[in-house]
């Protein structure tokens, strides 16, 4: 997949994170925040870039979730 280089550090945590999806009866309701510290870190991503990097991957979660959706409404 390609992708540009400023979103690189984003992507490579979004994927880290694939089994980290909080789940209910309706499907997935977002990610478990309380993983990206550990992430974050064996990722090597320095601590001033994890405010940015957090808003990032929201912006792909809600992605993700709304495609999920469409796919279970299907």
């Amino acid at each position: 997949m390609e992708c540009w280089p400023e979103h690189q550090a984003a992507l490579s945590v979004f994927y880290k994170l694939t089994t980290q999806w909080r789940t209910g009866f309706a499907g997935a309701t977002g990610l478990d925040y309380g993983a990206l510290p550990a992430v974050f870190r064996l990722a090597g991503v320095p601590r001033a870039d994890w405010a940015a990097l957090f808003e990032d991957i929201r912006v792909m979660e809600r992605g993700a979730l709304h495609y999920m959706r469409e796919q279970n409404s299907q």
